[in-house]
This record gives structure tokens, sequence and C-alpha cells, in this order.
């Protein structure tokens, strides 16, 4: 795939970037993380089906939200401190299986030429070891297939 995912896991530090290219432009990925009905199409790993509780990506929104499979439920929650349209979005990210490990996460869309869009990401951890468990927990996998889910849904439009 020639817009893969790309995920630096840097030793000894307490981060963890990514930059996923995509074939549409700023406005339409801006959108997808904006509006709940398509954000639960493709956000997350395949076979988890995703249930949002609330969903409001602007300065001061929320979100909390479940994925569920065969194996069980997991609930993420986070609050959206900046949102720009079209260009940046700061949250916490939280987990409800390892509660009190609250991530910061920074995402830029970038335009392209061709009009296309680069996503930036950003997501600091408060320990080393919160960091490498997020790193180990299949985050990768997981957040590869979603911006493939992505960029169908894109192309669907």
């Amino acid at each position: 795939m020639s817009n893969a995912l790309k995920l630096s896991v840097p030793d000894g530090q307490p981060f963890i970037d990514f930059t996923r290219e995509f074939d549409f432009p700023v406005a339409a990925v801006f959108e997808a993380h904006r509006d709940p009905a398509l954000v639960a199409q493709w956000l997350g790993p395949n076979g988890m089906k995703m249930e949002i509780d609330h969903y409001d990506f602007r300065t001061g929104g929320s979100y909390k939200y479940t994925h569920s499979d065969g194996s069980g439920k997991y609930g993420f929650t986070g609050v959206f401190h900046t949102v720009r349209e079209n260009e940046f979005a700061l949250q916490t990210f939280e987990f409800d299986g390892y509660p009190d490990i609250v991530a910061m996460d920074y995402m830029r869309f970038e335009p392209l030429e061709g009009n296309r869009c680069r996503l930036v990401g950003h997501s600091v951890y408060p320990t080393q070891e919160a960091r490498d468990g997020m790193a180990a927990s299949g985050m990768e996998q997981g957040m590869s297939e979603g911006y493939v889910r992505l960029e169908t849904l894109l192309g669907d439009r």
C-alpha cells in the first residue's frame, strides 16, 4: 500500500509519533474525524463493533465510545482541548482498561500537492511504562486497519 502508516516508537521516550497520507483533501479527512457517524465506520481495528455514547469534535468537546467483539468490550474517553478546522486537534485519550493513564494526542492535518492530505500525530504518555504498554497493545495494527477503512469510506463518498 502506498499510503502505509508510519509509526515511530523511540527507545527511552514516553511518546509515539505517526504519519499517514491520504489521497483525499484535508477537508474530507478532517470531516471523517469530526462526524461521529463517519468515525463509527472506520476508527479501530477490524472486527470490532463501535458504539458511540457521545462524540463532540470541537474545542471543549468530549467523547466516549466502546469497541466490542467476541472477547469483550473496550471503552475509551477523552476531551478535545483544541480543535482548529482542517488544521489541528489536541485531545486526551484514556482506555478504561488502564484507568488513570491519560495520553495527550496531537494531530495535524497537512495539505499536500494533488489535493492530498498528511495526518501527523504525536501521543505523549505519563510514563515510559504506559507508552510501552500502548505500543505493545496492537496499536499499530488497529490504526493501520482503521486508516485503510477510512480511505475506503472516503473513496465511496
